[in-house]
């Protein structure tokens, strides 16, 4: 077990690099199995899981190397099911990306039902409504399901909600026929475009063609591609927050600034002073912090990961702020920390809480709910008086490269203990 200790209080100065996005990584990984030819990718951020979907496809036989930090080599030419590493399967929930790729690649496959973090019900009903059009029969088994298809078919498939999951894997699941496939009410997050960035590279045909609306033209065998992950728009947004709530100043990149638009409006309106050079932003102090009003919505509204971290600075905002994250019923147990901290925040339902401010926080010992919870409680370490110290923080590092280490560089007083 590994924990931060954290002396609040101080300002942040200097620039940041951000690393490649970890949502988009684990499934670029998962679809090197769509080929049995070398795939490269480059700016792949070492997080914990990452380097769980680099042990799950290990353990199907597929031969990985790394070059350097964060280049990575997979060639999946000879993989079998019978070596899969079921239990690491439950372990993340990033393994529900190898339901599409391992459909297309066997056609015929059981899997364990997948784990990851604590924030509420997170049923795989939507997954299943792509694959099922695309052909596939799916049966629940003992601890998990059943996958099988004689043929993949193109298809026209209408999510019943807008899901990043679904989405990526009727992507990945119709990668592999010529035939061409529509997914309306589909998801377009920047993970759901790097992946389709990715399948053109290997020889498919992926691209929007109107509002929520993604189609795709496999081939019946997709070749080998090197390709960069795109910077974590997350990373970007949670670094962001840190310099606006310990009024800094901190340049931030690389960033792509179609991914950060709804983040970076939002901080414009609460009055944190927001620049845009080129691929980087820089986020100045602001003595003027304003209430607000935060929905998360599907892309290009403001994300869903992100609102935790922005309790935190309307703590420091002056009047009550309103955050809705109508998606996931479990997103709020931070806020139970935060108000031990000297917050005054009201929880109102499972989807929506009250904060007023500003506030002083006061330091405390706390854990590490989930990835996002984790990277929240360590900003209001920042921000708050004294020493914070942040438990079981393994993970905290699923999601975040080197946190604690970047975040000293700026200043911050951090530091870690296993």
């Amino acid at each position: 077990m590994a924990k931060l200790i954290i002396n609040g209080g101080n300002r942040l100065n200097g620039r940041v690099l951000v690393n490649g996005m970890k949502n988009s990584a684990t499934k670029l990984i998962a679809a090197t199995l769509l080929t049995e030819q070398e795939c490269i990718l480059h700016n792949v951020p070492r997080v914990r899981d990452v380097l769980r979907m680099v042990d799950l496809l290990g353990s199907l036989g597929a031969k990985i190397s790394w070059d350097g930090d964060h280049d990575l080599r997979i060639q999946c030419d000879q993989v079998s099911l019978k070596t899969l590493d079921k239990g690491a399967v439950k372990a993340m929930r990033s393994s529900i990306a190898l339901l599409g790729p391992m459909l297309a690649r066997f056609h015929d496959i059981t899997l364990p039902e997948p784990g990851g973090d604590n924030i509420g019900r997170r049923p795989l009903d939507t997954s299943w409504v792509p694959l099922r059009a695309l052909g596939a029969t799916i049966e629940p088994v003992m601890d998990g399901y059943h996958l099988f298809a004689d043929k993949i078919s193109g298809a026209t498939i209408i999510l019943p909600e807008f899901s990043v999951g679904a989405t990526e894997n009727g992507l990945m699941a119709a990668a592999l026929t010529p035939e061409r496939t529509v997914i309306k009410l589909a998801a377009v997050e920047p993970s759901v475009r790097d992946l389709m960035g990715f399948l053109n590279a290997m020889g498919a045909e992926a691209k929007e063609t109107g509002t929520h609306i993604v189609e795709i033209i496999g081939k019946e065998k997709l070749h080998g591609a090197e390709y960069t992950v795109a910077p974590d728009n997350l990373e970007v947004g949670t670094f962001a927050v840190a310099a606006a709530a310990t009024r800094s100043d901190v340049e931030i990149s690389p960033i792509v600034l179609f991914d950060m638009e709804s983040t970076i409006e939002k901080l414009k309106m609460i009055g944190v002073d927001c620049q845009v050079n080129g691929n980087s932003l820089r986020v100045r102090a602001s003595n003027d912090l304003k209430a607000f009003k935060l929905q998360t919505m599907p892309f290009p509204g403001f994300p869903t990961d992100l609102q935790a971290p922005f309790s935190v600075l309307a703590t420091q905002c002056v009047g009550t702020t309103l955050i809705h994250d109508p998606l996931f019923e479990g997103r709020m147990g931070h806020i139970n920390e935060m108000i031990k901290m000297g917050a005054n925040a009201t929880i109102c339902d499972p989807h929506r809480v009250l904060i007023s401010g500003p506030s002083q926080l006061f330091g405390r010992e706390m854990p590490t709910l989930d990835i996002r919870s984790g990277a929240t409680l360590v900003l209001a370490g920042l921000v708050a008086q004294g020493e914070t110290i942040i438990n079981h923080v393994e993970i905290l590092d699923r999601g975040y490269e080197n946190f604690e280490i970047r975040l000293a560089a700026l200043g911050a007083d951090i530091r870690r203990e296993e």
